[in-house]
């Protein structure tokens, strides 16, 4: 009985957002809300939910990055059509299938993130380079007052996604950015990093505001190695050294083999 008790993990707390991204999708799922549906503004939503605007907003960006809503800039928010959703979800489900899965995770996003930086170098308008720049400012505050600042990192790295214009790639993003965000907790709670971190996304802003792809997606490529460098070295030097002991004992038993000859 002790053994199956330990295969059974805590229950993490779910998030004010995380109710309303679901209530909104279950609503969406039953017909309640339609295709092109105009959503309320962010007051009456918290008004209706008994929550503070933060958390609206927080679940409204998560049911944009996952393709259920589509903002219109000077508009509002509308209920999306589904293309973007059913196109990714399969794509989604094959990539996201192993949670501990934390270094090839890491591989990918260094293969399309320094990307995201590139397009989004080359096709920011001046209103998402300001909430980049927003982003930046309040993750400057929080890790004055001490705070790790993770949530706004993750915001930071949505917007830019955002900046794309490319729903498949934002919607990857923001997956990407939710599994990691155990790893990001615990690189960020290590002293200096959250500095380190803000450091490289001013540098990631200040080369999509100049409008240089190239420079974005180095210093982004380059930030990604740091974090993995600081987070993966060990388990890397692990499995190396476990591969090298894998090989002496083939290479042992092949000269053994060989000696019977």
């Amino acid at each position: 009985m002790e053994k199956k008790l330990k295969l059974f993990k805590p229950v993490k707390k779910t998030r004010v957002y995380e109710e309303i991204v679901d209530k909104v999708r279950e609503m969406i799922g039953k017909g309640r809300l339609k295709s092109g549906e105009k959503l309320p503004g962010e007051r009456e939503l918290a008004e209706v939910f008994r929550v503070s605007r933060s958390s609206v907003r927080e679940a409204l960006r998560s049911l944009e990055s996952q393709g259920f809503l589509e903002s219109r800039q000077g508009d509002g928010t509308y209920i999306a059509r589904p293309p973007v959703e059913s196109l990714v979800n399969p794509l989604a489900s094959v990539i996201f299938t192993e949670k501990d899965g934390q270094m090839e995770l890491f591989e990918m996003r260094r293969l399309f993130e320094p990307q995201l930086a590139y397009l989004a170098a080359e096709r920011a308008t001046e209103e998402e380079i300001g909430m980049m720049e927003q982003a930046l400012k309040l993750q400057e505050r929080e890790i004055a007052a001490g705070k790790t600042g993770t949530d706004v990192d993750k915001s930071f790295h949505y917007l830019m996604a955002k900046a794309t214009r490319n729903k498949v790639l934002l919607r990857i993003t923001d997956n990407i950015m939710d599994l990691l965000s155990e790893t990001r907790d615990k690189y960020l709670q290590v002293e200096g990093r959250p500095e380190q971190s803000i450091a490289r996304h001013r540098q990631v802003l200040d080369a999509i505001k100049a409008g240089d792809r190239k420079l974005a997606a180095r210093v982004m490529r380059e930030h990604l190695m740091d974090i993995e460098n600081s987070l993966f070295a060990a388990r890397r030097k692990e499995r190396f050294i476990n591969s090298a002991k894998k090989g002496g004992t083939e290479e042992n038993d092949s000269q053994r083999e060989e000696g019977k000859g």
